[in-house]
């Protein structure tokens, strides 16, 4: 099958026995795989895989119910549906049917399942961010004046902490920036604080700091000319499926970043498999979604191939969905009205077989079979089709533990990011700047009591002699006063944070101060 331009993905026509596939020069033109929950999604998606591994294009996808890492090894003979398998390979008239496990790359966020996967507060930027942290049109101008104020002060955001206290100092100069930007709401800045520890408490902290990752990794080709197949571990991320959606959104943007323009290649430099697809556009602001689109539309320039993985096609926004060329219908159920009204739409975005009803066929195909169409010459799509799916070489299932670690030790970037960087940045930044302020506001102020002090011995030295104090020095003593009461207001916070250091309580209250004061709002 190597010597084929295209994935054989399965059997069609009449008694399965034409071959459908999927053409490697049209692969970058996007996909979906969409059908109800049992229906062989995952099954689909481990056979593209492979498939697209075989043929030197390294893949990403996240393996949300943990069984897509049986990838990293070969099948067996002992699996209960090892007859099934045989007879299915039959049929479809796949001859050269084997087992065998692909190079796997293991990645987590929480660094527990994979190596750990970082990027940057700056690197998310404030529009995804604000994504993630749910927030008002309001709250999201504030995040955009942090970002403002961290590029003009030279505040490098890398971890959460340095956006907290970035944050702070928003806040503590916020009338002199509401003059360049507007109203600089307390309120808005505490809601803002309340999300980023929501976030903290859902273990995001781990996520953001260095090193970050460098997405070339994930762009391996193996000596035996196999891509690497990047798999996240997704079991435990879907529990906050917010920051799932946006991390999968995040890497997709700085994969188009990164990339230069390829034109149309023989076959994509990478394929990106989006799974539970509808987390990505679920409540989504019109503007994320025109980014998506406008993503989809000119990544695939880039030799990237974005296939969408979800239960209902009615899941993904229209337009789209009209720029997935690439199609793999699972069944899909009709019990209620919408449903059978999803149904058609589905059905009605497929060019037509005399042969069957495409809105039946749908209803009716069976686990691991599916309606399929791909792109064909001059990248039309090709007339829809009824496909048995090929078996999976790979373990179907998931892997044990040892079989996991020894899948870490052997991969490219073993060692790699396994510890964390915590270089100077915002927080430390702001951090020295208060404590040499509060020094420089200590010592200035040492040095006028110190001439007080001087002034009243002279005054008393004065009086004693016969000298009565002139109306000028009183005036002058009453300026300098007054001039000690005008401090500015961080030369004030300076000196209450740097008279407290000396206790637990200043300890506190440094913290409270440098990194979470408005999380109590």
């Amino acid at each position: 099958m190597s010597d084929n331009p295209g994935i054989f993905v399965g059997g069609g026509g009449e008694n399965y026995a034409e071959k459908q596939y999927l053409t490697l020069k049209y692969a970058n033109r996007h996909g979906l795989i969409a059908g109800a929950t049992g229906t062989g999604k995952t099954v689909t998606l481990q056979i593209l895989a492979e498939s697209f591994s075989k043929q030197g294009v390294p893949v990403f996808m996240s393996d949300v119910k943990g069984d897509l890492s049986g990838l990293a090894v070969a099948g067996s003979e002992s699996h209960k549906l090892h007859g099934p398998f045989m007879e299915r390979a039959g049929t479809i008239g796949f001859d050269d049917y084997s087992y065998e496990g692909f190079p796997v790359t293991f990645w987590d966020l929480y660094g527990e399942q994979g190596h750990p996967v970082r990027t940057t507060v700056s690197e998310m930027g404030p529009l995804l961010l604000s994504r993630l942290l749910e927030l008002s049109e309001a709250q999201e101008g504030i995040l955009n004046i942090a970002f403002r104020v961290a590029d003009e002060e030279a505040l490098p955001l890398l971890d959460l902490k340095d956006l907290q206290s970035l944050l702070v100092f928003v806040g503590e100069h916020a009338k002199e920036l509401a003059l360049r930007y507007g109203f600089v709401s307390p309120n808005s800045i505490g809601a803002i604080q309340r999300r980023l520890l929501v976030l903290e408490n859902q273990g995001a902290a781990q996520f953001f700091g260095e090193p970050a990752l460098e997405l070339e990794d994930m762009f391996h080709v193996g000596a035996d000319g196999r891509g690497q197949i990047n798999i996240l571990a997704a079991d435990k991320l879907m529990s906050a499926p917010r920051l799932y959606a946006t991390f999968l959104l995040w890497m997709l943007s700085e994969l188009f970043e990164m990339l230069p323009e390829v034109g149309d290649p023989d076959k994509p430099k990478f394929v990106f498999f989006f799974d539970e697809a509808h987390l990505l556009f679920e409540d989504a602001p019109k503007a994320l979604v025109d980014k998506v689109e406008q993503v989809a539309r000119l990544i695939r320039s880039k030799g990237v191939g974005v296939y969408f993985i979800t239960q209902n096609p009615a899941d993904v926004p229209e337009d789209i969905l009209g720029q997935l060329g690439n199609r793999v219908q699972h069944a899909l159920r009709a019990f209620t009205r919408k449903d059978q009204k999803d149904l058609r739409a589905a059905a009605d975005t497929y060019r037509e077989n005399p042969r069957f009803d495409v809105e039946d066929a749908i209803k009716e195909v069976g686990v691991g079979e599916a309606v399929t169409s791909f792109l064909i010459k001059k990248g039309m799509p090709g007339v829809v089709e009824r496909t048995l799916i090929r078996p999976p070489s790979s373990q179907l299932g998931p892997i044990g533990q040892i079989e996991r670690r020894a899948a870490l030790n052997s991969s490219p970037v073993a060692g790699k990011y396994d510890t964390t960087l915590d270089r100077e940045s915002a927080f430390e930044m702001l951090k020295s700047r208060a404590e040499k302020a509060a020094k420089e506001a200590e010592e200035a102020e040492r040095r006028e009591e110190e001439m007080e002090a001087r002034e009243r011995e002279y005054q008393t030295g004065r009086r004693y002699s016969g000298n009565r104090v002139g109306r000028s020095t009183s005036k002058s003593t009453r300026k300098r006063t007054r001039s000690r009461r005008g401090d500015s207001v961080g030369e004030a916070f300076a000196k209450s944070m740097m008279r407290s250091l000396g206790t637990k309580a200043g300890t506190a209250i440094v913290r409270g101060v440098l990194g979470s004061l408005f999380k109590g709002r």
